[in-house]
């Protein structure tokens, strides 16, 4: 494509607007060197726990050696998965088995400071699973503790990790998007959010996201996460939050909405438009930032660039195929394009090669390695909760709360 073709394209392409995926080059990723084989113990392994179980053994010299769970039938189906890995009923236990260097922390989020002050007084590298903690009390101690512990303390707010969220930000912090317009995401996934189980203590025990005393629901649990990437992309956090939402499919006597909508609001009147549902799964899970020159949006494995047809052409668009959105052409953008299209592999390029948590995993593995600093802290996570624990708030109270980041 020639200089004026590719003009005549950006101009004309998708109404006005033309797409380009955001694609990383992934070789400076997984380049770590460990001194010795790291000893890793799963605390939880339910569904979440099991996954990173998963994303653990593709790991360079890291081995899991243990695993923690007060429920027998979870336990046996983690060390199915690992094998030679020791199982425990209680942490202490773990923790003294002599067994691991570091842990992860994937129990249920209102136990997430009981197990990660152990850990931290353990001594060992840890890797705790976010939302950090059920309230902003227990998010201030999880804090305050993380500030003496000798390990490698990384939290698992997955964007600040993913190669293509990091590649994103890049253009997000230049003229590329200019000036920033609004910001909106969502989460939607047709699932009950239930665990069967015929024993009703068990029942509680393992639903616990359903009990409005344990669960900070979709906007806690969910939206965490995402906020986060618009705290990280934009370098401050909202104020304020409105929130509603009821029950609209699962009318199974449930005290969490099962769909809800929240706005998030700034200091400067910009805001964030954030929906969630338990109840349909059209368009999955995304983010957007949209800007006076650009749109990004982000959908964890691949993102895109939508660019307004009066912005200027900076020249990386060289490196492009067309793809279509629903009625819109755009263009794809991908590191190494140019051999890409020489092995006529240009496709091939596009989307990551592992989920999320694999890149949150193996970064807190290479700053273990380095000694260095894991992609998200302990404090930003505590802040991403914080606004996590204000949304449900406003949710189940269906009105306006100030986000409290006092001691945070």
């Amino acid at each position: 494509m020639t200089d004026v073709d590719r003009r005549t394209f950006l101009t004309h392409a998708a109404g006005g607007v033309a797409a380009m995926a955001l694609v990383p080059n992934l070789s400076a990723f997984g380049s770590y060197s460990l001194n010795a084989t790291l000893r890793v113990g799963v605390i939880g392994v339910g569904r979440q726990g099991r996954e990173i179980l998963g994303e653990l053994t593709k790991l360079t010299d890291v081995e899991v050696t243990a695993m923690c769970d007060t429920d027998e039938r979870r336990l046996s189906a983690g060390l199915r998965r690992a094998s030679g890995a020791e199982g425990y009923n209680t942490v202490d236990e773990m923790l003294s088995s002599g067994k691991v260097d570091a842990a992860v922390v994937a129990t249920s989020t209102h136990t997430h400071r009981e197990v990660a002050l152990k850990c931290f007084n353990a001594g060992v590298h840890v890797y705790l699973e976010c939302p950090l903690a059920h309230t902003l009390e227990d998010c201030i101690a999880i804090s305050e503790a993380a500030r003496g512990a000798k390990g490698v303390i990384a939290a698992g707010l997955q964007g600040r990790a993913n190669p293509v969220y990091q590649l994103a930000r890049g253009f997000y912090k230049t003229d590329s998007v200019r000036d920033p317009v609004s910001m909106r995401a969502q989460q939607h996934r047709k699932t009950n959010w239930i665990t069967p189980s015929n024993d009703s203590a068990r029942y509680q025990d393992l639903n616990w996201k359903l009990d409005p005393n344990r669960s900070n629901g979709l906007a806690g649990e969910w939206g965490t996460q995402q906020f986060d990437v618009f705290h990280w992309y934009s370098d401050k956090y909202p104020v304020k939050v409105f929130g509603t939402g009821s029950v609209r499919h699962w009318r199974d006597d449930r005290k969490v909405p099962d769909t809800i909508a929240c706005t998030l609001m700034f200091d400067d009147e910009q805001t964030i438009h954030y929906d969630a549902s338990l109840a349909n799964s059209y368009g999955g899970t995304y983010e957007v930032l949209y800007g006076s020159n650009a749109a990004i949006k982000l959908g964890w494995s691949h993102g895109w660039m939508f660019k307004e047809a009066d912005a200027p052409t900076q020249g990386w668009e060289v490196y492009a195929n067309r793809q279509q959105f629903h009625n819109d052409e755009g263009i794809t953008l991908i590191a190494g394009a140019t051999k890409l299209a020489e092995q006529g592999k240009l496709k091939e390029g596009i989307g990551l090669p592992h989920p999320g948590v694999y890149y949150a995993l193996e970064d807190w593995v290479n700053a273990i390695a380095t000694s260095g600093s894991p992609a998200c802290s302990i404090s930003e996570a505590a802040r991403a909760t914080a606004v996590g624990i204000a949304a449900n708030e406003a949710v189940m109270k269906r009105g306006i709360v100030d986000i409290n980041f006092s001691g945070l």
